[in-house]
């Protein structure tokens, strides 16, 4: 009997190392995240920068998270080429090789296809991680244990995952998810997506009680996806395929800065999720933020007793509440202000109401024009 469990303990032992040595992430980061402009700018986009005070940056932590279940050398970062080498300085961690630079932006699908058929030819059995590099989750614990279901049903089968997210709210900056109700299984099958839906329609997609929020972080094997893009985006495929010899080698570079340009400007979710029939939902149980703009970090951080969020300044507030307030290091001083934000950087000062963020993305360009 001891042998018989020492051989076992062997065999699982075993079984783990071989599915950690097929197990990939690929980090997403070429956006330039403009809703948090002056802070975020096209040079230093919000991933790169530590906007929560942790004293890391959001890729930081997101490599940090990702590195609890996949070896560093497994983990990718799908970003543009201005930033390879802001990616070297922050994650010295990885090697050059681990960065795929896309020449232009061309939304999610193109740029996740090009990652899939590296790490394929690198590894055919490989299943991928996708995640998105500037989010926010907690209780990391479950978000571990959360991954390694959707690693293993992807293994299993031949099917695309998504982690979703249980909605606290009827939140219309979210994309959603509809599962189907009679599976009773932790995994569902999803039904619908839909995108961000209007107040109305968000309250009774709450009340139906089978929707999710899309938090973007995919699972699947190497194979499904590219089978996927194969059915579904063909012409995106057969381009991306015209010469499969020269992925991970030194021609490769010159072969994507030609291709690249002439692929199809679509998301992952248009172009392949929403098209496809073998999407499956695991409910995540972590909590998450995407952090999409200056309002979600002040509701993130929020804890003082006059509710004011202070990162990198020593604020004074006379009668005054609700604000987030973040400088490089400066002595602020309010009086009889309430609910706003003001955000100063070397080369500017934004004050703006609260309810105001989403327009910061309109301000930047005015500012540029």
């Amino acid at each position: 009997m001891l042998f018989s469990c020492a051989i076992y303990c062997i065999f699982v032992a075993t079984y783990n190392i071989l599915s950690m040595n097929n197990q990939y992430g690929i980090i997403m980061a070429g956006g330039i995240g403009s809703r948090f402009w002056p802070e975020s700018t096209a040079d230093l986009p919000k991933q790169f920068l530590d906007l929560l005070g942790t004293g890391q940056s959001f890729i930081q932590q997101t490599f940090k998270r990702l590195n609890q279940v996949i070896a560093a050398e497994h983990i990718f970062i799908l970003t543009n080429e201005r930033y390879r080498t802001l990616i070297l300085e922050q994650l010295p961690q990885i090697a050059d090789r681990q960065i795929i630079a896309e020449p232009v932006m061309r939304n999610t699908a193109p740029a996740i296809l090009y990652a899939a058929k590296k790490i394929y030819k690198l590894n055919p059995e490989a299943n991928l991680l996708i995640a998105p590099s500037d989010h926010y989750i907690a209780q990391e614990d479950h978000f571990i244990a959360n991954v390694k279901t959707a690693f293993q049903a992807a293994a299993d089968e031949a099917i695309l995952m998504t982690l979703g997210i249980v909605p606290h709210s009827p939140n219309t900056g979210y994309g959603y998810i509809k599962y189907q109700k009679d599976n009773h299984q932790p995994i569902k099958k999803v039904l619908q997506f839909t995108e961000k839906p209007d107040l109305e329609t968000a309250q009774s997609f709450l009340g139906e009680g089978n929707y999710l929020w899309n938090a973007g972080i995919f699972v699947w094997r190497a194979q499904t996806i590219l089978e996927a893009f194969k059915q579904l985006l063909p012409e995106m495929y057969a381009k991306m395929s015209e010469n499969d010899a020269v992925y991970n080698t030194a021609d490769e570079k010159i072969f994507i800065q030609r291709i690249f340009p002439q692929l199809e400007n679509i998301s992952i979710d248009y172009g392949i999720l929403e098209k496809s029939k073998n999407v499956y939902v695991l409910p995540a149980t972590f909590v998450w933020n995407d952090l999409g703009a200056w309002n979600a970090i002040y509701e993130q951080l929020e804890s003082s007793n006059q509710k004011n969020v202070v990162i990198n300044s020593k604020l004074l507030a006379d009668n005054s509440q609700g604000n987030l307030v973040k400088t490089d290091h400066k002595n602020v001083v309010i009086k009889d202000l309430d609910d706003y934000i003001i955000v100063d950087t070397k080369q500017t000062l934004m004050i703006i109401p609260r309810k105001d963020d989403q327009k910061v993305k309109e301000y930047a360009q005015k500012i540029k024009n």
